[in-house]
């Protein structure tokens, strides 16, 4: 294995990144300290949840000129299909208003003065997001693939060199110490998940970024396709385990049994929750530091809280990795339990 040696591109991608960082970093705590733009008092939990929360608008910098609309999709039984900008719920102060019998209130689309069920598939922040992470993740292992065939028997260059030894640590060090015979099967899922959450995890500490594996819904997802995977590779030994517990006197049965049924559904409700309470709590705690500049208005509070919100930052990379580690490990765990033989 050779060590990983940055190439200049990706050195200047770095830089770039870097700069935009800075770049959206000023342009946060600007707008933070005059009342998120508006000439209002600094409230530290509207402007946290407004970060964490999923929004209809993507606000990279506070204004008409930082703002990304998006497109409103919305169906109901009265009016059918309806297409339009999310732009339209603003006026020129911002404010939220009704727009062709529409209203947008805490996130939610309705009917004004209707009952009638609206069915909201808008693009919000997380859905672009996704598609975001989805495509980065193309354009890079399109890039490894390729690079892969042109390298074949040769050591890996370029990005190749920094993706391939992770690709075989998950192999050689989870997925396969886990699952063992038929490893090879649950590769793709598995890799997948691991590099989704990974991508979204980093993607979500850059500024003005959506929370997407912070969303609750999104772990749900995530939970939810392990656990069709699981259940539906389990073999015979793995539901008579649950349905007939060996080694468990009979009189003991009767309360082993839902025990077993009950783990089968807690243990994707433990992921789900994991990995959304560890980076949403993440986000929480940094902007609740930065908060605390505006709060105290005090220069002494303001390079505390920069130098602890830094190594914190540090800290919520590593935690990036190790979220996505351990969801890819205990998702390999219980289909290895699922797919295990009967010795």
């Amino acid at each position: 294995m050779t060590f990983y040696t940055p190439s200049k591109k990706l050195m200047n991608l770095f830089r770039l990144v870097l700069v935009a960082i800075l770049f959206c970093s000023s342009n946060f705590t600007a707008n933070a300290a005059s009342g998120e733009g508006h000439g209002e008092a600094f409230s530290p939990g509207d402007m946290i949840m407004h970060h964490v929360k999923d929004s209809h608008s993507w606000h990279f910098v506070d204004g008409h000129y930082g703002t990304l609309h998006l497109p409103v999709i919305v169906y109901s039984a009265d009016r059918g299909l309806e297409v339009f900008s999310s732009s339209n719920f603003y006026d020129e102060q911002h404010n939220t208003v009704a727009y062709n019998g529409y209203e947008l209130s805490h996130g939610h689309i309705s009917l004004v003065d209707s009952e009638v069920k609206v069915w909201d598939f808008s693009i919000t922040k997380n859905v672009a997001m996704l598609f975001i992470n989805a495509a980065l993740m193309i354009f890079i292992f399109m890039a490894v693939a390729k690079a892969y065939k042109k390298n074949e028997g040769k050591a890996p260059k370029g990005i190749q060199s920094f993706i391939e030894p992770i690709i075989i640590f998950l192999r050689d060090e989870v997925i396969k110490p886990n699952i063992g015979h038929g490893y090879e099967k649950f590769m793709p899922y598995l890799l997948t998940l691991f590099f989704f959450i990974l991508f979204g995890n980093l993607l979500g500490l850059l500024p003005g970024a959506a929370n997407l594996t912070g969303n609750i819904a999104v772990t749900m997802v995530l939970a939810l396709l392990t656990f069709i995977v699981t259940n539906f590779s389990g073999n015979k030994n793995y539901w008579s385990h649950i349905f007939n517990t060996p080694g468990v006197p009979l009189a003991l049965k009767p309360i082993i049994v839902p025990v077993e049924i009950i783990g089968i559904f807690t243990k994707p409700i433990s992921l789900m929750v994991r990995l959304f309470v560890a980076i949403t709590a993440g986000h929480i705690v940094i902007l609740s530091l930065i908060s605390l500049i505006f709060i105290f208005s005090s220069i002494y509070v303001g390079i505390g809280s920069t130098i602890i919100v830094l190594f914190i930052n540090l800290i919520e990379l590593l935690v990036a990795g190790i979220q996505a580690y351990v969801f890819t490990m205990f998702s390999s765990l219980y289909i290895g339990l699922a797919t295990e033989e009967h010795h």
